[in-house]
């Protein structure tokens, strides 16, 4: 493994056990991105928390290490354009825990878990983005409106492999060979009276079929909305976390 040549080696042995820590055991909503070769340079995915203008949004943000780490702190960047009082135009975060309050006993996960709390609770009174910051204070709707645009511009994830395609596409296949129908066989357009009778009655004998799809969707629905109520109660966690640290983060 190769390390990057500025950083003393018991600091990278130390952050490489970070790391390890990091990726079996991630932050909620984190995700490290790890560099083997440079331990200066540690990017991190952040999913947009639940609830705020960043909802759906995931940000890329990078911690710049200098070759006195952990006696200075790391400076924060967001790589991914974001509309937030506490973030400046190139991305630098301005946050206590990177600044004044600065403590080398405080590890990664931390500092890590208290940007993505600053997207839930932006600090106005210390903005590096005064339109953010002023917004904020005089028009919520306004503020959270330019969030949720660069959020859906900038910080759109890469679309996912939905497996319900695969799942929905062999109910089907299934469905036709219960009707003794070849499968992957097109079905006919009605073209007379008689055709439309015969497909209405064949419909009806099929009730059941529609019944369970029925069945299966209410069950997707419910699902749906347990993830939403799971993400709220995450909200409502880091929120709490928020409050913990909010009277240092008040001093920036």
């Amino acid at each position: 493994m190769a390390s990057n040549e500025n950083l003393p080696p018991n600091v990278i042995k130390q952050l490489a056990k970070e790391l390890k820590s990091l990726d079996e055991s991630p932050p909620d909503g984190i995700k490290v991105v790890v560099n083997d070769e440079d331990f200066s340079q540690i990017c991190a995915d952040i999913e947009g928390p639940v609830g705020t203008p960043y909802e759906n949004g995931l940000f890329r943000m990078k911690l710049a290490l200098s070759h006195d780490f952990p006696h200075s702190p790391p400076k924060g960047y967001f790589m991914t354009k974001i509309f937030h009082p506490n973030v400046a135009s190139n991305g630098e975060i301005c946050v206590n825990t990177l600044k004044k309050d600065w403590n080398p006993s405080l590890g990664l996960r931390h500092v890590l878990s208290v940007v993505r709390c600053l997207l839930i609770e932006p600090f106005p009174e210390s903005a590096l983005n005064e339109q953010a910051g002023k917004m904020l204070l005089e028009n919520y709707d306004e503020y959270a409106r330019h969030a949720r645009l660069y959020t859906g511009i900038h910080a759109k994830p890469k679309p996912k492999f939905k497996t319900g395609a695969i799942s929905e596409s062999t109910t089907a296949l299934n469905v036709g060979q219960t009707n003794n129908e070849t499968p992957g066989a097109a079905t006919a357009m009605p073209s007379s009276i008689t055709d439309i009778k015969r497909v209405t009655t064949t419909s009806a004998q099929d009730q059941p079929h529609v019944a369970v799809a029925a069945t299966a969707g209410s069950a997707s629905v419910a699902t749906t909305t347990q993830k939403r109520e799971a993400g709220l109660a995450k909200v409502q966690a880091d929120k709490k976390k928020v409050d913990a640290r909010k009277k240092s983060l008040k001093r920036l």
